[in-house]
């Protein structure tokens, strides 16, 4: 029987599967990380070095994992610094649970050190937290406590984080006479109407051409790749995939046309153009995965299974749970099928966007994404950043089959790779096959602003590949000052600077490699994968150069055509 609070807490997150706490220790969160230590449960308290990073780490494996995140963090600064993190949970509809500490109870509004509990012209936490997650709640007594929490994981179970405020003296408090918490997961909701219009939908275009499937990452947070590989063999239908959504479709296989919207390939925009029926599955079509396809799909049916509507005209079926209504859907078409006899392998990715050829020095980005992408064992996640290299990453990799991909589109803030990849890596780097590496590949902005999250991997000896792409600039916004601005100036370039050196004078026993050349990268991989724990490539690019980004290709061209 839980004796306190956080007792009681750790029980439940062990109660929920869950094998990782997230967070940085302090004062009023310090209790939490005893009652780790204390517990007779495999929970691990992992401390990062950033509080940002650390919600990102929860995110990471609650994506990686089609569960749930925990990220723990003192009040204060500590509390503040979650937010941005949360925020690309609550805007990526992730399940979280955030526990924060707050100052004792009796000193709210009496001048307590770090004080957000709304009295006496302080910061209220609960309406600050609340704008960016599905529950927020301050616990007042231990009694409160099983009601809350049980809220609270319901709440971040339907997409999103959640947020329990715990006073330290709430969470030294005794929970004797209060049973463990047991969980009970809330029963499917189901559009049986709205399934009916698209299993309509979808007979009649079958009868009259061909069907495309453009699927999102809500198939990766319900875990129904398989469903959707089944469904889509069923149609004989051609899928796409969202940018933040690549690893939930074999990008092998010969039914697979590449990415939607900003960083998309042709053969999808092809496919639409002569489809009889677009099904969305699982995204709202936000404009990183419409852009360059509004007028295709204004003169197509369109259909959409998912959590939220789409943002364009649509016969929508709510699923609260694609893994269960598509497999439902497949076994009805499975019986007419034309095709079902599993994936085939296709011989050649889809075709990459043309971009300006350029003339700065380091490597180009298809040329290093295609030999990462080469060296890369099945069961490999991937995680890309924001940015340029983000954006060459989405076009250019094809994912490891069986690994995750993730990249952060929600609020898209630069460096949430690090502290994510490492979270997914504490989650599946044990996997049934044998270790499985993660590999971060990311920017050098973003790895001066949460980069030495790497100082974590290591301690933790995780298999984690770093891979920092090093043009010694924010790039995106020195190719955005170049086509808007006419490239009168440049806040955006910085002195060079030696990361790959740093590193490996940082940490001396981390095999960490400076790459110039193809052939220097080529010759880094193979040891950087197949060490046991984590590794460090530092890449020279060219800031300059323009990435597969459509909306900046689109300028190009216009900006020709124009007198």
């Amino acid at each position: 029987m839980p004796g306190r609070v956080v007792d009681y807490l750790v029980q439940a997150v062990s109660t929920l599967g869950i094998r990782h706490i997230f967070g940085v220790d302090g004062a009023n969160i310090e209790d939490l990380y005893d009652a780790i230590f204390d517990a007779p449960y495999d929970v691990t308290g992992v401390v990062a070095k950033h509080e940002f990073s650390a919600a990102t780490m929860a995110d990471g494996y609650a994506r990686s994992t089609s569960g749930l995140g925990v990220v723990c963090a003192t009040s204060g600064g500590g509390a503040m610094n979650l937010v941005a993190g949360l925020a690309e949970s609550f805007a990526s509809r992730v399940p979280v649970l955030a526990l924060v500490g707050q100052p004792p109870t009796g000193l709210e509004g009496h001048g307590a050190f770090q004080d957000t509990s709304g009295h006496a012209g302080t910061i209220d936490a609960v309406r600050m937290f609340s704008e960016i997650s599905q529950y927020c709640a301050r616990v007042q007594t231990s009694a409160d406590l099983p009601e809350q929490l049980a809220r609270a994981v319901g709440a971040a179970r339907r997409g999103g984080p959640a947020v329990l405020l715990l006073p330290k003296d709430v969470q030294q408090s005794s929970m004797d006479g209060i049973p463990p918490f047991r969980w009970e997961p809330a029963g499917l909701r189901d559009d049986e109407h709205g399934i009916a219009e698209v299993r309509t939908a979808l007979t009649t275009a079958r009868r009259t051409g061909k069907i495309v499937i453009i699927a999102g990452d809500q198939v990766a947070r319900d875990d129904a790749r398989g469903e959707l590989a089944w469904l889509a063999t069923t149609l004989d239908a051609a899928v796409g995939v969202a940018p933040d959504a690549k690893d939930v479709y074999d990008n092998t296989d010969a039914g697979y046309c590449g990415v939607a919207g900003s960083m998309g390939h042709p053969e999808l925009t092809a496919a639409i153009r002569s489809a009889a029926l677009c099904l969305l599955i699982g995204t709202p079509m936000p404009i990183t995965t419409r852009t360059g396809l509004d007028e295709l799909l204004q003169g197509c049916p369109v259909a959409s299974i998912g959590v939220s509507a789409p943002h364009l005209p649509a016969i929508h079926a709510t699923s609260t749970n694609l893994a269960s209504t598509l497999a439902e859907l497949a076994d009805v078409f499975a019986a007419v099928a034309a095709t079902a006899d599993g994936a085939r392998t296709a011989t050649h990715p889809p075709t990459p966007l043309q971009v300006p050829q350029a003339s700065g020095p380091g490597l180009r980005y298809r040329e290093l994404v295609e030999t990462i992408d080469a060296a890369l064992p099945e069961g490999t996640d991937v995680f890309a950043d924001a940015g340029n290299t983000g954006a060459a990453v989405v076009h250019h990799l094809r994912v490891p089959r069986g690994g995750r991909f993730v990249v952060a589109l929600g609020m898209g803030g630069m460096g949430y790779a690090f502290g994510a990849g490492i979270g997914s890596a504490f989650a599946r780097h044990r996997g049934p096959g044998g270790p499985r590496r993660t590999v971060i590949i990311a920017g050098d902005g973003a790895f001066f602003m949460h980069g030495m999250e790497l100082h974590t991997a290591v301690e933790h000896a995780l298999p984690v590949t770093f891979i920092v792409l090093n043009n010694n600039a924010h790039a995106m916004c020195v190719t955005r000052e170049q086509l808007y601005y006419r490239d009168r100036y440049s806040f955006n370039r910085f002195r060079p600077t030696h990361i790959g050196a740093g590193i490996a004078a940082m940490f001396p026993d981390l095999p960490a490699y400076s790459v110039r050349t193809p052939q220097d990268l080529a010759a880094a991989l193979g040891p950087c994968t197949e060490t046991e724990g984590p590794s460090f490539i530092s890449i020279d690019c060219d800031p300059d150069e323009v990435p597969p980004f459509i909306p900046f290709l689109s300028t190009l061209e216009a900006s020709r055509s124009t007198p």
